[in-house]
């Protein structure tokens, strides 16, 4: 049987606000978040064996855990008898880096709870994905709906029905962030920007004048991306800068792919050893 193979996109965050924490100490947040052309592959078939078959390979796939988010999800999927014992062989070629703020990992389980749905026909409710998904992390169901949207601060998920088209300059130093230490650095909470019932006109200049709340503690423990992002914000005709989710990536928006070529180039060389690419918002 031969595999078949799925894209798993990565996610950037246009907007991240922590508006304050839950009963349960968790942080509220709201954000609005696009999807790149940027992808894993994901190639799965199914297989008769005692147990799944997980390989990563890659420029990204050094040091991903056994316990990872594909084997969770496997994992939770035969706990609650949702896979009636078939075994699957799944390898992904890992091109978004670990630790970069673009939910590499949530997105690859989101993907392959999508396909095993419509492909297996998986009997699961919204609810049922709901849960299957939060148990996994805390992005993977926002890459269930696989289009742009809006977390609003009380958890609930809007669909954008516009596409919000931008090139993207995507540059990660040799390092990555944990989410976890960025959040615990958090000092002070935001006012939220989007509510439901309120229409919202997605311009560049609205776009423009958003915020990541993460950015100033990612900062002060890592200088140098603030650094990189005051260079990036002096690149001509770029629109905007900002470090998407807890970092590292910092990602520089265009309008035009010509200025975003030009770009390119300078920060292939004032930074040569880092991992720089060209991307777009699908």
């Amino acid at each position: 049987m031969s595999f078949y193979k799925i894209k798993s996109h990565a996610k950037i965050n246009v907007s991240l606000g922590i508006l304050g924490k839950s009963k349960s100490k968790l942080h509220k947040i709201e954000s609005l978040f696009l999807f790149l052309n940027l992808h894993d592959d994901i190639f799965i078939k199914k297989i008769n064996k005692k147990n799944h078959k997980i390989i990563f390979n890659g420029k990204f796939a050094k040091g991903i855990s056994k316990n990872n988010t594909i084997f969770y999800l496997l994992n939770l999927l035969e706990k609650n008898k949702i896979l009636s014992g078939q075994k699957y062989f799944v390898k992904i070629n890992k091109k978004i880096p670990q630790k970069a703020g673009m939910g590499g990992g949530s997105m690859n389980a989101s993907s392959l709870l999508k396909f095993l749905i419509k492909n297996e026909k998986l009997k699961l409710s919204n609810n049922g994905i709901l849960n299957i998904s939060s148990k996994i992390g805390f992005d993977v169901i926002v890459g269930m709906k696989n289009k742009n949207l809006i977390l609003y601060g009380d958890g609930k998920l809007k669909s954008l029905n516009k596409k919000i088209i931008f090139y993207i300059l995507l540059v990660k130093p040799n390092f990555g962030c944990s989410t976890k230490s960025i959040y615990k650095k958090v000092k002070n909470f935001s006012k939220p920007i989007y509510k439901i019932n309120k229409r919202i006109n997605l311009n560049n200049k609205f776009l423009s004048n958003l915020r990541n709340d993460l950015e100033e503690p990612a900062f002060r423990k890592y200088p140098i991306l603030k650094k990189i992002k005051i260079f990036m914000e002096k690149l001509d005709n770029i629109s905007f800068v900002r470090m998407t989710g807890s970092g590292s990536t910092i990602v520089g928006y265009f309008i035009s792919k010509k200025d975003a070529l030009n770009a390119i180039k300078v920060l292939n060389k004032k930074y040569k050893n880092y991992w720089c690419i060209l991307s777009k918002t699908i």
